[in-house]
C-alpha cells in the first residue's frame, strides 16, 4: 500500500498478515523520508500507483508539484510544476488510448498532464473555484468527473474541446427548487469528494453542504437517495470509496473522527468504524483482502478486517445420547462418518 503523510513523507507497506493475528501492524517496506533530496516540501494530498504496474506510481503535495516515481530507486523520473497547491490528481484505471493524468490544483482550471510526453497537454476550463477532486470512469476511458470549491461538479469528455458534457444539478431541473443563479450546482458547499461505482454507472459526491449525493453517470441525474446529514467540513480533499464484490454495495464515508459505512443504493446507515484519535482524511477498500484502510490527522492508518462469520448452528433437543447440543447445520455435514469414529 502506497501511503503520503502531512509531513510529505511516502511509505510503502505490505499489507500481508503473516501472523494469522485478528490484531497485527504492517510492515514498511521502503520509505521516503526527510533525509531524501527527493521528498515533498510540504504535505502529500494524494498517492496513486500506474494501473498498470507497481514498478511507478505517482504523487502530489502542496508544495506545487507532481512527481512520477521509480518504485525501484524510489526517485522521481518526473517532475511536474504548476502555480498553486496540488490538491489531487488521478490516472484512469482502464485506459489504453491515453496516458493522462487529472490535476486538480488552487487554481480553476483542469490540468490533464501526459505521461508520455512529460507535459500538461490541455487545460480544462469551466470550474470557478479551486478544483479539490477529480476522478476518471473506470467504464469509459475518456469521461472525467471534477468537483470544485464553486459547489459544481462538471462531467468531461476530454477528447472534445467545446467544454463540459454537463454540469449536475442536484433539482434535476426544478427551477423553483433551485436558487436565482443561472449555473447548476451539486452542492450548497464546496464539493471535496468524488467517487464512481465499481461498473462507472453510478457517482458518489460529498460537499461541505453535510450532504453525500448519488448521481446516475449517463445522464447526471440526481437519484435522490438520502443519505442523511453527512459531517464534512473538510477545506481540502475527501477520499471517500465503495466496496467491491459485495451485496449490498457500501459507501464508506470519513465523518470526523470516523468512518461511516452507508449502504449505497438506500442511504442506510450501517455502522460507524471508531478507532482513530483525529479526523479521518481518506480511506480506500481492497477488494482481495475485502478490506478497508483508512487515513487520519493522528498519523495513523487503520486496517479494518471483516469478522468472519462461523457457520450456522441449529439448537437441537435432547440428543440419544443425552443433554442439549448444538449440532454442525447439515450442509457443512459430510454424510459418511459413523457415531463411533
Amino acid at each position: 500500500m502506497l501511503s503520503g503523510g502531512a509531513d510529505g513523507v511516502i511509505v510503502v507497506y505490505d499489507l500481508e498478515n503473516n501472523s494469522r493475528k485478528p490484531q497485527y501492524t504492517c510492515k514498511a517496506v521502503c520509505t521516503v523520508g526527510r533525509s531524501s533530496p527527493y521528498v515533498h516540501r510540504f504535505s502529500v494530498e494524494t498517492v496513486q500507483w500506474y494501473p498498470h504496474d507497481t514498478g511507478m506510481f505517482v504523487s502530489s503535495s502542496f508544495d506545487k508539484t507532481m512527481k512520477v516515481w521509480d518504485t525501484e530507486t524510489l526517485k522521481p523520473a518526473e517532475v511536474f510544476q504548476f502555480e498553486g497547491n496540488v490538491y489531487c490528481h488521478h490516472m484512469s484505471p482502464i485506459a489504453r488510448k491515453h496516458s493522462l493524468i487529472a490535476v486538480g490544483t488552487k487554481d480553476q482550471k483542469v490540468q490533464l498532464c501526459d505521461l508520455k510526453s512529460g507535459s500538461r497537454i490541455q487545460v480544462l476550463q469551466g470550474h470557478r473555484g479551486e478544483v479539490l477532486s477529480v476522478r476518471w470512469s473506470p467504464r469509459y476511458e475518456h469521461i472525467l468527473a471534477t468537483a470544485s470549491t464553486d459547489s459544481r461538479v462538471l462531467v468531461w469528455d476530454v477528447r472534445r474541446a467545446s467544454g463540459s458534457l454537463f454540469s449536475l444539478d442536484q433539482h434535476n431541473g426544478d427551477k423553483s427548487k433551485a436558487s436565482s443563479e443561472a449555473v447548476n450546482t451539486a452542492h450548497n458547499g464546496r464539493v471535496n469528494g468524488l467517487c464512481f461505482t465499481v461498473d462507472g454507472l453510478y457517482l458518489l459526491t460529498t460537499g461541505t453542504d453535510d450532504r453525500m449525493r448519488l448521481w446516475n453517470s449517463a445522464n447526471g441525474k440526481n437519484t435522490l437517495v438520502n443519505y442523511g446529514k453527512v459531517s464534512n467540513e473538510s477545506r481540502k480533499g475527501l477520499k471517500i470509496t465503495v466496496s467491491r464484490s459485495c451485496s449490498p454495495e457500501f459507501v464508506f464515508v470519513p465523518c470526523g473522527s470516523s468512518v461511516a459505512v452507508y449502504t449505497l443504493h438506500t442511504g442506510e446507515l450501517v455502522t460507524m468504524l471508531r478507532g482513530h484519535y483525529n479526523n479521518v482524511d481518506c480511506c480506500q477498500f481492497h477488494p482481495d483482502y475485502q478490506e478497508l484502510y483508512s487515513g487520519g490527522k493522528d498519523c495513523n492508518i487503520l486496517a479494518w478486517v471483516p469478522v468472519v462469520r462461523p457457520p450456522d448452528v441449529e439448537e437441537e433437543g435432547t440428543a440419544a445420547k443425552g443433554g442439549s447440543q448444538a449440532t454442525v447445520n447439515p450442509a457443512f455435514e459430510d454424510a459418511w462418518s459413523s457415531d463411533e469414529d
